[in-house]
């Protein structure tokens, strides 16, 4: 970060400044529900996200690819200037952050400071969520191959229907990747959402989400957001009793999971899951019902 080293700062234009870098990141994993926390911590006054990325839709993506060798002043660009430095809180969310490899180290190189959250459902269910997303996006192997020839294929497998299976199973290795982000962030740092919680009880997760940041004013989300029956999840309550939810990809109906799939995935996952809930346990952290659950299965 130039703003840590004097000698940086001296030789970086006057009008350039960190004030334009993030207070935190939202780093996925993917079909957790960060678009979701993402348009809720929108709502709040004092909370303001990074512009647009025409290329990756709303993520810019800094830390994980190749844009991180466009520097720095490629990034702050993605940030309005804060009208107050102290009260404003700038972030951005990019779900592939929290498995990439480079992330960690290249965000604490430059942000070390910032607090970090990710969201954690049933890495089965995400698999199988994030394979129902690329088949609508019309995804050739996913249009050509069922969710278990998907999971179960083997090495020799052609690469595009290779490359989803890792897109599938890999982000799902919770404490592996927490882990990596835990070598370069201190525990204080990072907060661990359970994305059922988020999905039923938004009020108590964003309550927890405020304190976490240390964000004022606190922000009553009881009288802002209201369950949508249709949609069959929370939405933004708008003047004159309108909603606003997530968009028409958001809360799409698919048929559930095959059982030789879930039970495959259970057991691919079995020791991850064991390892997840002793890192929870470390970090003092509650086990989500999920996990509860699914460590049932292996006593």
């Amino acid at each position: 970060n130039p703003c840590d080293d004097k000698r940086h700062k001296d030789i970086w234009s006057r009008e350039k400044t960190c004030d334009h870098l993030p207070k935190f990141l939202v780093i996925g994993p993917q079909k957790t529900g960060t678009t979701a926390l993402y348009l809720f911590l929108l709502m709040h006054p004092s909370i303001i996200s990074n512009l647009p990325s025409p290329k990756t839709f709303e993520e810019v993506q800094f830390f994980n690819g190749n844009n991180y060798h466009k520097g720095i002043d490629w990034y702050m660009e993605f940030f309005p200037t804060p009208s107050n430095i102290t009260s404003d809180f700038l972030f951005e969310k990019s779900a592939n952050y929290f498995h990439s490899e480079e992330a960690p180290k290249r965000a604490a190189s430059l942000v070390p400071k910032a607090k970090i959250i990710t969201i954690l459902i049933d890495p089965s269910d995400r698999a199988y969520s994030w394979y129902q997303h690329q088949r609508s996006h019309e995804d050739p192997a996913a249009l050509r191959f069922n969710f278990y020839e998907v999971i179960t294929t083997a090495h020799w497998a052609p690469s595009d229907l290779k490359t989803l299976q890792r897109r599938c199973l890999l982000p799902g290795w919770y404490a592996v990747h927490i882990e990596r982000w835990l070598t370069y962030f201190a525990t204080s740092q990072l907060l661990i959402i359970d994305g059922q919680q988020l999905r039923s009880d938004p009020v108590t997760v964003m309550d927890e989400v405020q304190k976490f940041l240390g964000v004022t004013p606190h922000y009553n989300y009881s009288e802002a957001l209201t369950f949508d029956p249709q949609k069959g999840f929370w939405c933004q309550l708008l003047e004159g009793g309108k909603t606003k939810c997530l968009g028409k990809s958001k809360g799409r109906k698919y048929p559930p999971m095959d059982p030789e799939s879930r039970t495959f995935l259970s057991n691919y996952y079995r020791d991850h899951n064991v390892e997840l809930s002793k890192l929870l346990h470390r970090l003092g952290q509650p086990l989500p019902s999920w996990l509860r659950q699914e460590l049932q299965k292996v006593r």
